[in-house]
């Protein structure tokens, strides 16, 4: 299993067990992280699952893709280590991983 650390923006956080193979936002809707809304399911079609990372984690996780970052442009709060939690895979890794959440999603 894989730890990953959910934080909200008052600091507050969760740490939750998560199986390689699934995604971050599969992950946080399993474990009722009500801050990833998820509408599209994980199909890389909204911006709700949009989650920040610490530079150092950033370059852990990957830059975004093409498509990816063009949904991104409709995130709140986005920043230079923004990513989509739908499109980011659980590996062995990433144990560990702290998500910074957003203050809300639109």
């Amino acid at each position: 299993m894989v730890t990953i650390t959910f934080r909200w923006a008052d600091g507050s956080e969760r740490t939750v067990e998560a199986k390689p193979g699934e995604s971050v936002m599969e992950v946080a809707k399993r474990h009722d992280i009500d801050v990833i809304v998820a509408e599209c399911g994980g199909s890389c079609a909204c911006a709700t699952c949009h989650v920040m990372f610490e530079p150092k984690t950033f370059a852990k996780v990957g830059a975004p893709s093409e498509i990816e970052a063009a949904m991104l442009d409709f995130a709140e709060e986005r920043s230079e280590t923004s990513r989509l939690s739908c499109q980011i895979q659980v590996e062995q890794e990433l144990d560990g991983l702290v998500v910074q959440l957003p203050t809300r999603q639109q």
